[in-house]
């Protein structure tokens, strides 16, 4: 069973979707979300995981149902998501020891929390989170020059915001496209609907190029502390690509790698494939 909170971080609301069920000796996984969803995006992978860990999976500022504060009054970058995060799960749910399974936003959000607390990293799983130049794909053409050039392309970026697009993250490069509730684009534009929400995903849109300066540090947090990481990845994302999940391998030459003949939002396609790897790689490094 999911269980639903509101905790006060920050002077910020932080919603929570919470399972419990495996009991106090399970591995805990913190399921982060990406961009443009929420925590419910993982209601299926809680769903199937819930004998396996306790899972804990957040909504960060603007996201989800968690406050959304206007842009004037908070800073969307993600150094503050992140910090933001952390101070949630190590302080205000007092978690000592994690797996975290990052994805899109998720990646740059998870990677700066494990290297500043490597101690407490039991292990990753990556799915479509890039931390490679190699993994950038085509799609992040526009998201270059919006970094070249902020006044002249916001408006084509404020364009991306829109339900065509929302849904077609979802369903490009789709191999089950069948499979993929449909409902879930849906729910994603509506909360990005809500006031402030827009002005917030612009100003995170224009930040990520403070990941990609990131990308030698969290690639040598890899070297350095080789975490046991499974990596699923849908193919044919053309934000991360495949080449993307390969460069893993460079610095992770044990982790554990399967490329799903699926988009960006692999997980919505192959929930049960996805679930059926975690529960086996939790299993080996328990």
């Amino acid at each position: 069973m999911t269980d639903y909170s509101t905790h006060r971080v920050a002077d910020l609301d932080l919603f929570v979707r919470r399972s419990t069920t495996a009991g106090p000796d399970a591995p805990t996984l913190v399921l982060l979300p990406g961009f443009p969803s929420s925590s419910a995006q993982y209601e299926g992978l809680i769903a199937r995981l819930a004998d396996d860990a306790n899972l804990i999976a957040p909504d960060y500022p603007g996201f989800g149902h968690s406050q959304t504060p206007p842009t004037g009054d908070f800073t969307y970058t993600f150094d503050h998501l992140a910090g933001i995060t952390e101070q949630l799960l190590l302080e205000e749910l007092g978690l000592d020891r994690l797996w975290l399974y990052m994805f899109d936003f998720g990646a740059p959000v998870g990677f700066r929390i494990a290297t500043r607390h490597p101690e407490k990293i039991a292990g990753l799983i990556i799915q479509n989170g890039n931390a490679y130049e190699a993994g950038l794909g085509p799609m992040m053409d526009i998201q270059r020059d919006f970094w070249a050039d902020r006044n002249g392309v916001e408006p084509s970026i404020r364009e991306l915001l829109t339900l065509p697009v929302t849904r077609a993250q979802y369903f490009d490069g789709a191999g089950r496209p069948e499979a993929i509730n449909p409902d879930a684009p849906l729910l994603d534009q509506l909360h990005m609907e809500e006031p402030n929400r827009k002005d917030a995903f612009v100003d995170l849109l224009f930040d990520y190029q403070s990941n990609t300066a990131h990308y030698p540090e969290w690639q040598a947090y890899l070297r350095e502390n080789q975490p046991p990481t499974l990596i699923t990845w849908g193919a044919n994302d053309q934000f991360f690509t495949a080449e993307g999940a390969r460069a893993y391998l460079t610095d992770l030459p044990n982790a554990e790698l399967h490329l799903l003949n699926g988009g960006h939002f692999a997980s919505a396609e192959y929930t049960d494939d996805i679930a059926h790897h975690i529960h086996q790689f939790l299993a080996t490094h328990r």
